[in-house]
């Protein structure tokens, strides 16, 4: 009896340890690299064991404002329709992504609906460590291939920030 009770509580522990939320997972706020503006608002999660981001709020678009941009295909798209006509605002623009180790992902793509051209995507946790990242941080990668591209580093927020920006 003692040894099944036992056995319960490390099988509940270890369980409750692999369905932790991945720290990548949450509301962030896009940082353009070159102003170091807000540029969005975003939600990352995880469904079926690959990591999504969708935009919650823009100060680059007002609501409803189409990706007209977008061609109306990108393989592996997890949204069914012509992507051309979907709206900036709610569409999982980041997609596809496996998890390397917690808090490191690789093997998706965004898709960037201002200019509607798609990257290869890696996302890597960045926790505060009071030097280089004095908050904790998201680095979005967007490559083009052979390891060309550009990084956003993204501060954390809640979502009640996340999904209130808009133009002024």
């Amino acid at each position: 009896m003692k040894k099944t009770f036992l056995l319960l509580i490390v099988f509940l522990v270890t369980a409750g340890f692999s369905f932790a939320a991945d720290p990548v997972e949450g509301f962030w706020l896009s940082i353009d690299e070159k102003s170091n503006k807000v540029t969005a608002g975003w939600h990352i999660y995880q469904e079926g064991g690959k990591l999504y981001g969708k935009v919650l709020s823009s100060t680059l678009d007002k609501p409803g404002v189409i990706a007209s941009k977008c061609k109306d295909s990108y393989p592996g798209f997890p949204v069914a329709g012509k992507i051309s006509t979907m709206p900036v605002v709610g569409t999982p623009w980041i997609f596809g992504l496996s998890a390397d180790k917690p808090g490191e992902w690789s093997g998706g793509n965004v898709v960037n609906p201002e200019d509607g051209k798609i990257y290869k995507c890696k996302i890597i946790f960045r926790a505060a460590d009071g030097k280089k990242f004095s908050a904790d941080t998201l680095e979005m990668r967007g490559e083009i291939g052979l390891g060309i591209g550009r990084s956003q580093f993204w501060q954390k927020t809640d979502f009640e920030t996340a999904n209130t920006l808009w133009p002024k």
